[in-house]
């Protein structure tokens, strides 16, 4: 038989929802435009083509004319337009209500705005689990891609992977595309004969064959130093024409056009996994540096080939515990989704349903819920975005429910799923959720008429790629190399940045110090704890009352060895723009002074800019966010962001010393190691000296004062608080 084959070209776009104008926009001009510029004249050429909603929504408002030469290109049958979930969530996440939804939702947007209803669906970031065969087959998909990784762990052999195959689940049959791991690797950053010689071999080998290329547009430009080489350079002109010289044996179709063209190579039931890079990136730290070092050593084994199939990583859910800033907004959204299916059987305001929904589901947009290779969880503008979503839509249910400023709620339940119950208490200005079990800290707060989480921090922790920073790796050569591959640092003397903490970055978290701890000592982490009051569970009670609520929380614990009890209550009022928090220290010794800090924590209130800064509460300025203070008989400090529109106070009604500094990060993203700036921690701290019956008193006033800001204020008129 004559060799031939055929291609699928299979493009994925997507910006997430919450990252700058300014990067859409340059993506755009790196990417998404140059690629269909040099597309547009190789007339036999054809691609399958998916957009995330995110980016989608933005072309239609920016530069509606690409979506107009993009909807000739699908007329004229040379670009399929491939669907999903309309926000690029990882499927696995969602409750099936949401992921039917979500697909829906942007097959009903293509159609409206495009004219088409996509057949086959991208799945983000490939993450896949075999009951979502059901889901995605009720939401009208016909196919999908996915990564030969996944094949290969369900035990095929490369020879094998020479068209789709089909699954089933629950009597639905799915086809199912493999993606070249090989492909991903040599386009763009081989020459275009290295891939046209692989594809040489599968048409030699399997006559009729149908290869899969599916990955980011992105690497056509936007990822690093590929705009000249597959621009400037003329890869992808190159390329094209390559495609072109061989299309008497190498046909490049649509996904589409193969499924009508070929029958499935046969049926195949897929392990739970993703592509080969997120499965490492899942694993815990010292496992990842574990299974790094044990597959390079074993590389140059001779069955390693043989292997290397059965060999993978871990589980994307597990992001979930590696970092808990995950499960954290991944448990506030399914809140969000929860109340929506109950709000759904009672309201009908289809209009207000429709608006909550669209937030839940832009608030469950995947990537600062990952890392790996892109900053995801690191990257505070993204979730700020995820927060400012899903708080959006807290406040329109709470509206349906008939929130105002007479409501104020607690209620004690098991919000994010780790065993023990957490204390939500809210009115129409702040929402808070605090952990008992967990050192009886504050890890949310809500200010409602910005839609901005305070509490959106991000502990410092151990990455595997902090080895290359202490390292100091360089990288070499000319030649250009996938983002897996890049080490470039983008700050100098980042290893001498790299910092860990031992505990959450959130508030109301409870030290024993030293009586000669510092600012330096205490900022850097060297600060002894003397108590155990951080993380240990607090007895809790929940007090309400017409017009507030509280929460009381007390521990008999230990400081030195010492026992003390300490109390510290939260109360928030009806309509209050402020929430008390209370502290009393009982049984604390007479000849014993002891040094006692209360450490709260703010995030999303950048650094290194001049309308971002401290102040006294008198009104003075003492610096931008990103500086230390050490304050000494304060009675309390005002952290303000003009660009955000928020004044937060704390007032103290006893002198104290107080430490203010920033909480940083080196993280990695496509562009390189880099330092980011994540909150602004600030400690109030005392010298403990009890009364006649060995008690000790501390009240802390919290406040945010809004402004008016157009893009972010949920009601007409912003609301002091």
């Amino acid at each position: 038989m004559t060799p031939h084959a055929y291609l699928c070209l299979v493009l994925h776009n997507h910006q997430p929802i919450g990252n700058f104008d300014g990067v859409f926009e340059q993506a755009y001009q790196d990417s998404y435009l140059p690629f269909l510029e040099v597309f547009e004249p190789f007339e036999a050429l054809q691609i399958s083509l998916h957009t995330s909603g995110p980016l989608m929504i933005w072309l239609a408002e920016r530069h509606p004319e690409y979506i107009d030469r993009l909807r000739m290109l699908v007329d004229a049958g040379r670009v399929e337009i491939i669907g999903g979930p309309q926000y690029e969530p990882i499927m696995t996440m969602l409750p099936s209500r949401d992921r039917i939804g979500q697909i829906h939702a942007y097959s009903n947007w293509l159609h409206r705005n495009l004219g088409v209803r996509p057949r086959g669906m991208w799945m983000p970031e490939r993450v896949w689990e075999s009951s979502l065969t059901s889901d995605v087959v009720d939401a009208e998909m016909e196919y999908t891609v996915l990564d030969d990784y996944h094949f290969r762990a369900a035990g095929l052999s490369d020879e094998e992977l020479n068209g789709y195959f089909l699954t089933e689940d629950d009597g639905r049959v799915l086809k199912i595309f493999p993606g070249s791991e090989r492909l991903r690797y040599t386009i763009p950053f081989q020459s275009a004969d290295q891939t046209i010689e692989h594809c040489r071999q599968f048409a030699e080998r399997s006559p009729g064959a149908v290869l899969t290329f599916g990955d980011d547009g992105e690497k056509f430009g936007t990822w690093p130093d590929t705009k000249v080489h597959v621009y400037e350079q003329g890869w992808l002109r190159s390329f094209f024409t390559a495609l072109c010289e061989n299309a008497s044996w190498l046909k490049t179709v649509s996904l589409a056009e193969a499924v009508t063209k070929t029958p499935p190579a046969g049926k195949v039931y897929l392990p739970d996994c993703s592509y080969r890079e997120m499965t490492e990136w899942a694993l815990p730290t010292e496992a990842q540096a574990t299974f790094d070092n044990v597959t390079h050593a074993i590389a140059d084994h001779p069955q390693w080939s043989d292997l290397k199939p059965f060999i993978r990583g871990g589980y994307w859910r597990n992001f979930k515990s590696k970092y808990d800033e995950t499960n954290e907004m991944y448990a506030r959204m399914m809140s969000v989704s929860r109340r929506l299916k109950e709000a759904e059987t009672k309201v009908a305001d289809n209009a207000a349903i429709a608006e909550i929904r669209d937030h839940l589901y832009r608030g469950q947009c995947n990537c600062p819920y990952w890392h790996g290779a892109f900053g995801g969880v690191y990257l505070p503008h993204l979730r700020n975005a995820i927060y400012e979503h899903l708080i959006a839509a807290d406040n329109l249910l709470s509206d349906l429910e008939g929130m105002n400023d007479q409501t104020v709620t607690a209620a004690a339940e098991d919000y994010n799923f780790d065993g023990l119950q957490e204390v939500r208490i809210s009115n129409n200005r702040l929402c808070a959720w605090i952990a008992p079990g967990r050192g009886g800290r504050m890890y949310e707060l809500d200010v409602r008429d910005i839609r901005h989480n305070l509490l959106a921090t991000l502990q410092r922790r151990p990455e595997d790629y902090h080895r290359k920073v202490l390292a100091g790796a360089s990288a070499s050569g000319a030649e250009v190399a996938s983002i897996h591959d890049r080490v470039v640092f983008k700050q100098a003397d980042l290893d001498q940045r790299l910092q860990y903490d031992r505990y959450a970055r959130k508030s109301l978290m409870d030290h024993f110090y030293d009586t000669d701890a510092t600012l330096e000592s205490v900022a850097r982490g060297e600060a002894e704890e003397r108590g155990d009051f951080v993380e240990l569970p607090f007895e809790t009670k929940l007090r309400r009352g017409a017009d507030r609520v509280q929460v009381q929380m007390r521990r008999d614990g230990n400081a030195w060895g010492i026992p003390i009890t300490l109390t510290k209550a939260v109360t928030l009022e009806a309509g209050s723009d402020r929430m008390m928090v209370t502290y009393l220290l009982e049984d604390v010794p007479q000849d014993k002074p002891l040094h006692f800090a209360v450490e709260m924590n703010f995030a999303g209130l950048p650094s290194g800019a001049d309308d971002r800064y401290f102040s006294d509460l008198q009104g003075n300025h003492l610096g931008q966010l990103g500086e230390e203070l050490d304050l000494r008989d304060a009675d309390g400090l005002r952290l303000s962001d003009r660009w955000l529109g928020i004044d937060v106070s704390l007032k103290i009604d006893r002198k104290s010393g107080l430490w203010a500094f920033p909480i940083s990060t080196v993280s990695q993203s496509e562009s390189g190691f880099e330092l980011v700036h994540q909150s602004v921690c600030v400690q109030p701290h005392w010298i403990v000296n009890a009364d006649a019956e060995g008690r000790w008193a501390v009240q802390i006033e919290m406040a945010a004062v809004c402004e008016p800001k157009t893009a972010v204020v949920h009601q007409s008129q912003a609301i002091r608080l």
